[in-house]
């Protein structure tokens, strides 16, 4: 009785695994657009969940298979799924016509408390929350921000002189201290722990990590939410109780003391005063509970530790390699500290010209987030190929592959700051999206921009660098979202320059 049932089981499967790799095949096929046949029902989920790649270099393979098609299907199950390639088709998604394009691909089941935060909501309830959100990011705020994040730069100066061991090596979790210490005082007003020794940066690496199982919990929320929904995952779960806790803790610290201070905290008990929030124009509204505020806490946290941390990171492996550029950079940093006394303001970021093109071409190079996606949400027509997208399909596209097109930049392995002066046309360039393109732009760009030169303007003022690679191309680990070097590193060497007391 055995075999024959298990019989059954493999030609349902088999007939399973033809049906719908011939459909996602035909799908797009029928729409005049090339598919990619490997794993026609998986497509590269299956090769990064099994393989050894980070997901944006699955995506690569794609993307290099096809270098004159504007986009190219591959399989997803049973949702039609598309990689997008073309610059201009992007821009239509995330810009142009983005009513039919603002859901971010991807459901969050409810009971996924730390996820119920602004990337991954969706629609009205997305609308509200960013626009409440938003005048965490004034700029009256961020210049308030900016005197707490440049004595955060001073204080890690003074950290890494007296523990010179930071200095040689394993730089990238160096950095990652920094960028906590100046998303937890500047945002949170976090500053009574040890803030290069604190409990937040260990969650946010953690979280980070990535293991077979956070794998394939992403992939299966991409692939399937309703799976993902049924087996009652969580993105998050592991750190809820602990963040949580905290956010509940400064939210109730900050109404006992009734001080009102320019960050997070702040805007929570603004908004918990007012009660509930709504959009009177559509009736939506949201109860800005602890949980919710905690939300917005950890995706705030997470992404302005890992993502900054990694651009200060890859920036300055490519500074290493090109001493040039370096020395001119240290030129335009040390006028800066002269120019200002070694008393450095707000408004001396507008006198790093030459730093900001540095970043803005280390930020093509190695974009933070390697993967963006989109749900179509209403039917609409891609203009180049004139492709016909219909409510329901999934969309991604690679800023890592973007941005390192020759079509679009050429000698993109180069690293050149001069394709940022304001007289290229990169400056302005639609292929040039590290943070995100459109309405969907990360909602913490002008802080982690303001946080980023202020953490190189400080390390290269008293360091300069020296960079490991083994061998010569860069390769990545094996994440989900992250472009993160695996055989690179970077060495702190001291310049000798007196460091202000």
């Amino acid at each position: 009785m055995l075999i024959p049932v298990l019989i059954l089981l493999i030609a349902l499967v088999l007939g399973y695994t033809h049906y719908f790799g011939k459909y996602n095949e035909n799908y797009w096929k029928r729409r005049g657009v090339p598919f990619y046949p490997r794993n026609k029902i998986w497509g590269p989920f299956w090769d990064f969940v099994f393989g050894e790649r980070a997901f944006f270099e699955v995506l690569g393979d794609i993307y290099k298979k096809y270098p004159d098609a504007p986009a190219v299907g591959f399989g997803s199950v049973s949702t039609p799924t598309i990689l997008v390639r073309d610059a201009t088709n992007i821009r239509h998604i995330v810009q142009v016509d983005f009513e039919s394009f603002y859901h971010n691909g991807v459901e969050v089941p409810p009971g996924d408390r730390l996820a119920d935060s602004i990337p991954f909501m969706n629609g009205k309830r997305w609308k509200l929350m960013r626009q409440n959100m938003t005048p965490l990011f004034s700029v009256a705020k961020l210049k308030n921000m900016y005197i707490v994040m440049d004595k955060s730069a001073q204080d890690f100066v003074k950290y890494l002189n007296d523990h010179p061991e930071k200095l040689k090596g394993n730089a990238f979790e160096t950095l990652s201290t920094f960028c906590s210490a100046a998303i937890g005082a500047s945002i949170f007003g976090i500053t009574t722990e040890s803030i290069f020794d604190s409990p937040f940066l260990r969650m946010a690496q953690n979280a980070a990590v990535p293991t077979f199982w956070t794998n394939l919990r992403f992939s299966l929320l991409l692939v399937s939410p309703w799976l993902f929904g049924k087996l009652k995952l969580a993105l998050f779960a592991e750190h809820e109780t602990f963040f949580i806790n905290a956010v509940k803790q400064l939210i109730r610290q900050r109404e006992k003391e009734g001080v009102k201070k320019p960050d997070f905290a702040d805007i929570c008990v603004n908004l918990q005063k007012k009660g509930e929030i709504k959009d009177e124009e559509t009736g939506v509204s949201i109860e800005p509970t602890d949980e919710l505020m905690a939300a917005q806490a950890f995706f705030f946290f997470i992404a302005g530790v890992e993502p900054s941390a990694l651009a200060l990171f890859c920036t300055l492996i490519e500074l290493g390699r090109n001493p040039e550029i370096l020395k001119r950079v240290h030129d335009e940093i040390d006028d800066i500290f002269k120019k200002y006394n070694n008393n450095l303001t707000y408004e001396c970021l507008s006198d790093a010209k030459y730093l900001e093109m540095v970043l803005n071409e280390g930020l093509r190079m190695y974009p933070p987030i390697g993967l963006l996606g989109r749900q179509c949400v209403k039917d609409s027509v891609l203009p180049v190929g004139n492709i016909k997208i219909e409510k329901g399909t999934k969309i991604l596209f690679s800023p890592f592959e973007v941005q390192r097109d020759p079509k679009l930049f050429p000698e993109p392995d180069k690293f050149i700051p001069e394709r940022f002066s304001r007289e290229s046309e990169a400056f302005t360039d639609l292929a040039f999206m590290p943070f995100g393109r459109g309405m969907r732009i990360c909602i913490g760009e002008r802080f982690a921009r303001i946080q980023i030169m202020t953490g190189f303007i400080y390390l290269l003022r008293y360091f300069t660098i020296k960079t490991l690679v083994q061998g010569y191309e860069v390769k990545y680990k094996k994440e989900q979202f992250q472009v993160r070097p695996s055989n690179a590193d970077v060495e702190f060497i001291p310049r000798n320059i007196e460091v202000k007391p």
